[in-house]
């Protein structure tokens, strides 16, 4: 796992670079998405220098990353998954950037989080880019009111954050959220993972998700 990990580190970050280039945008940040993945298998991409990995889960990462974090300087952690109002508490206590914030009630629950702690976090609004029932994200309509509303309530929304329909073409979907931020007046895109990491880099996303381009098969 070792040498594979790190030499898929290698092999994707050269794509990213090369993708980005091909459609005149800067290389986007690469998040190693580490989730259902344990410590050990995490380290040797920590002993090659990248520090910046998502999870899905409050409570899965806050039973690996401490640990790691007390051994490796200048991690990163993302949270890319759905995150229940009565955990964002303990998100904001662990995770620097929000990448699923897509509903009132969570807006309020972090707001409130980040006020009790003192801890301001960088957050993304989450966009039901397909228009999926069982996908998480606020309506693409409903994006101004929601962002409106994040911003009243003192959240930092940097940019959005999309999953295309499964088995697609996802460069239209992508299209669709770089367009919408433009209109919003944000910068960043959350968008593409392994399957479309090089189709994002190069519509301009600014993060990536990677999983098991990096990791291979979920543990």
């Amino acid at each position: 796992m070792t040498d594979d990990s790190v030499s898929r580190l290698a092999t994707v970050s050269a794509a990213l670079r090369h993708a980005a280039k091909l459609g005149d945008h800067a290389t986007p940040t690469l998040i190693a998405v580490s989730k259902t993945h344990d410590a050990d298998t995490i380290r040797p991409l920590l002993e090659a220098g990248h520090r910046v990995f998502g999870e899905n889960r409050v409570q899965e990462a806050a039973a690996k990353w401490p640990a790691l974090r007390d051994d490796y300087d200048g991690v990163e952690l993302h949270l890319i998954g759905q995150l229940q109002s009565n955990k964002a508490a303990d998100a904001v206590a662990l995770f620097d950037v929000i990448h699923t914030v897509d509903r009132p009630s969570l807006i309020a629950a972090l707001a409130e989080a980040m006020d009790k702690s003192g801890r301001r976090l960088e957050c993304f609004l989450q966009i039901n880019i397909g228009e999926e029932e069982q996908k998480g994200g606020c309506a693409i309509a409903e994006a101004p009111a929601m962002l409106e509303q994040a911003r009243a309530a003192g959240l930092s929304i940097v940019g959005l954050m999309a999953i295309p329909p499964h088995g697609v073409d996802a460069a239209p979907y992508f299209a669709l959220l770089a367009k919408m931020a433009r209109d919003l007046g944000v910068e960043r895109l959350s968008m593409g993972m392994s399957e479309d990491y090089e189709v994002a880099a190069m519509l301009g996303a600014s993060h990536v998700r990677i999983g098991s381009a990096l990791f291979g098969a979920r543990g």
